[in-house]
């Protein structure tokens, strides 16, 4: 439905667009025409919550909370970009420091490739925030779509409405 409205309306401004699904914790990704091209598990914030804590960019990973990991809702006009190590990353949220990158396995106690292949949507919830999604799925469609040109990504609420923060999307009595 927000794919359709998105496309309808034109909200995704004829850019490719990926929808993030919190609840389900699947990433899908359209071409700018709304074509699906496709859909991944991911991994998203710890905490529960469709805002970002404020000032959150700014301040060091290690002096976050485990309630502050939160992946916000909203769209997001994505920018391709490089982190701090030098991989390209979709920024999402430059201030917040939220963006979508492939899953990173390094620390092995966190299982996060388990995670990913797990059915249980609660199972994905481990990121500080960024959307994590396999590297083969990274490869093959995030960054070709929007790892060198801008696009549009929909991140859905859990708490809230969808139409709290897409104004595009018809009412519920329509």
């Amino acid at each position: 439905m927000v794919a359709q409205a998105a496309v309808g309306t034109r909200d995704n401004q004829g850019l490719p667009f990926a929808i993030v699904d919190k609840k389900r914790a699947r990433v899908f990704i359209y071409g700018a025409r709304g074509a699906l091209q496709g859909v991944s598990p991911v991994l998203l914030g710890l905490a529960r919550g469709d805002d970002s804590v404020p000032g959150i960019g700014e301040r060091k990973m290690s002096e976050i909370r485990p309630e502050e990991r939160t992946t916000p809702a909203g769209r997001f006009n994505s920018e391709p970009g490089v982190n701090l190590q030098g991989e390209d990353i979709v920024w999402l949220d430059y201030d917040a420091a939220v963006s979508m990158h492939r899953v990173r396995t390094n620390n092995k106690k966190e299982q996060r490739l388990e995670r990913l292949a797990s059915a249980r949507p609660e199972d994905h919830r481990i990121s500080y925030g960024c959307v994590n999604v396999p590297a083969g799925f990274y490869d093959a469609h995030v960054k070709p779509l929007f790892g060198n040109a801008p696009g549009v990504i929909y991140v859905l609420p859990e708490n809230k409405s969808a139409r709290e923060y897409f104004k595009f999307m018809p009412d519920a009595g329509r």
